[in-house]
């Protein structure tokens, strides 16, 4: 699991913490967290029965090598040394110097933001929205603060889009879940600049089990962006967050993730939206580090003309398995989803596109279109295109065309012959294959995401 130096990505703080969990995970683990966030008697209930599914339920079999990720050896829950504050000045030095090195509240002074969520290890410390649209009815708050102060509405979002039963990483996350964000954007109301939650994971040997909530009614929009990183460790750490979307009529959500996490990390997240009569679902999703990813965020089109669309890229260096897609459930008439999909693979890696497109039998003039592209960047690595077409009736419109590729030796030969060394010319014949990818993000995270693109090509990460 070793990684080379990732600058400012790398940085360690001491382990310190106000309280934790011991490792492994049992009742009275569970019983502790829910204690420690006095919580309504329904939600340790329904810890608890999640608890019982996980304990059920067998690792997946179908995709990368997950074995290694033992439950025994991680901790479930630290709660860092910090109170959540909306003072920036508040925030313990130690880990204010962390987010100012990373960009946090930059962006919010710059106006690049109009709300930010900082969450360390288990638990948000800082929290912020813009006034102007807490007067119009927005709500941004850590999901803790959420549950306590808009129990009615997250008691009726609350595992609806996502359940335990989805599989056994859904089951552990609602058994410890913990911080994370709750968005609520009342009707009426364009949320004009985005929201931003960061999810940092110092502790080694730690999960990292946020829950985000995102409400949008009806004739609205909003962009959230959520990021995420952590240093390296030899220990194993696990990543099982969960992201529910509920997108009313006429609505639109963009949800845009650049993940940077560390090659020790298992990132095992579950994301899902449920979209309304004419609402829209817009992923735009950035897969870099971690051992193994498995993620596939689902658009379940829930309204008739309801759509969806999905732009990710990913980027497998060695010693890593990156299997990544998207899945789109199509329920009511004309509905439309499209998928573009690319990713980036070298020094031995695996980059695996695995997506579902799903046409119920009502579900008559819908549209879809699925789209891979995969980079080799040498003979080692790997690249694997796994789609599933469930189509119920005859009135569908679908497309699918995977394309896999080498960079043409032509190409670097003439951009060379140009004046530009190989590196340079690789990488931006790189560049160049993600900018679709890019151009979807806000120009301060379109740079970081090239940025993460650079540190891989040249080597610094794996």
């Amino acid at each position: 699991m070793d990684d080379l130096d990732r600058g400012i990505y790398d940085i360690k703080n001491k382990f310190t913490y106000r309280s934790k969990t011991e490792q492994g995970l049992t009742e009275e683990i569970v019983r502790q967290i829910s204690k420690e966030k006095e919580e309504p008697e329904w939600m340790l209930e329904y810890r608890l029965k999640a608890l019982e599914i996980f304990n059920q339920k067998e690792n997946p079999v179908w995709g990368p090598d997950i074995s290694a990720v033992d439950i025994d050896e991680i901790t479930t829950y630290i709660r860092p040394d910090a109170d959540m504050t909306d003072d920036w000045n508040e925030v313990p030095e130690d880990i204010k110097d962390t987010f100012d090195k990373l960009g946090i509240p930059e962006a919010e002074k710059d106006m690049i933001l109009s709300g930010v969520g900082a969450q360390y290890d288990s638990e948000i410390v800082y929290h912020n929205i813009q006034k102007y649209l807490a007067d119009q009815g927005v709500v941004y708050l850590d999901f803790e603060s959420g549950l306590k102060q808009y129990p009615e509405i997250v008691k009726k979002y609350f595992g609806k889009c996502i359940n335990p039963n989805l599989h056994k990483y859904a089951a552990l996350h609602y058994a410890v879940w913990s911080g994370g964000s709750f968005v609520y954007v009342p009707e009426n109301v364009n949320v004009d600049v985005p929201l931003q939650s960061y999810f940092r994971l110092n502790a080694p040997g730690a999960g990292q089990f946020e829950h985000t909530l995102i409400v949008i009614e009806n004739n609205s929009y909003c962009h959230f962006i959520e990021g995420c990183s952590a240093p390296k460790y030899n220990k194993v750490n696990l990543h099982a967050g969960a992201v529910e979307l509920y997108v009313g009529e006429n609505s639109t959500l963009r949800y845009s993730t650049i993940e940077n996490w560390s090659k020790n990390m298992y990132n095992l997240n579950t994301k899902r939206a449920i979209v309304e009569k004419n609402g829209k679902i817009e992923w735009i999703s950035g897969s870099f580090g971690s051992k193994v990813s498995m993620l596939y965020p689902a658009s379940i089109l829930k309204g008739e003309n309801a759509s969806s669309e999905y732009v990710g890229i990913s980027f497998a260096g060695a010693d890593q398995d990156i299997d990544t897609g998207a899945q789109a459930i199509h329920l009511a008439p004309h509905t439309r989803s499209t998928v573009n999909s690319k990713s980036i693979s070298k020094g031995g890696g695996k980059a695996i596109y695995r997506g579902l497109v799903k046409i119920a039998k009502d579900a008559y003039d819908s549209k879809a279109s699925v789209s891979c592209e995969s980079l080799m960047l040498d003979s080692k690595s790997r690249s694997d295109t796994i789609p599933v077409i469930d189509i119920k009736n005859k009135d569908v419109d679908f497309g699918h065309e995977a394309k896999i590729g080498r960079i043409s030796d032509d190409v670097i030969f003439y951009l060379m012959s140009r004046g530009i060394s190989e590196e340079e010319a690789k990488a931006m014949v790189v560049r160049g294959f993600a900018e679709p990818i890019a151009k979807e993000l806000p120009m301060e995270y379109a740079v970081e995401m090239n940025n993460l693109i650079n540190l891989e090509l040249e080597g610094s990460i794996g």
